[in-house]
């Protein structure tokens, strides 16, 4: 990956639709070029698809949560992860290092869904506890990190 690279994801992440001929005139390369580089940035996994973000209070999910989960044990994982990616409000779910074992961030339409949602989470097997964290605003919003290229 080069600098050219790098300037061609920043286009794509602040409007995945943009298309070759007009990230070719921000990057000051040919039409073809943009699109062989995009091309060999697919194929490698770096770029993993294009989406559109949706605003999630529009849509109708208006209360977030941040929610760190502790499992009993590792044995299971497997099974959480399982009902984790089954459970239509889990936006994200994180495995990390700390006291908790994992957090999630998830979606609902009120408080009430949230209260179900988090009785959903504790009832999955292993699940020993759980910190809530009601998300008041979103101060800084990331679709990718653009890596620096030197």
């Amino acid at each position: 990956m080069d600098h050219i690279d790098a300037k061609i994801l920043g286009c794509l992440t602040k409007d995945a639709r943009m298309n070759a001929s007009m990230i070719s005139q921000k990057v000051n390369l040919s039409v073809s070029a943009v699109i062989e580089r995009m091309k060999k940035m697919e194929a490698s996994g770096l770029i993993r698809g294009y989406t559109a973000r949706i605003d999630e209070k529009m849509a109708g999910f208006h209360v977030q949560a941040m929610i760190s989960i502790r499992l009993e044990h590792p044995k299971y994982n497997a099974e959480f992860n399982r009902q984790m990616c089954s459970l239509r409000c889990v936006m994200e779910c994180f495995y990390i290092t700390g006291d908790f074992d994992y957090i999630a961030r998830i979606g609902v339409s009120s408080t009430e869904e949230l209260t179900k949602a988090l009785n959903d989470i504790k009832q999955i097997p292993g699940v020993s506890l759980t910190r809530t964290y009601v998300v008041l605003d979103n101060i800084k919003e990331s679709t990718s990190l653009i890596p620096r290229v030197l």
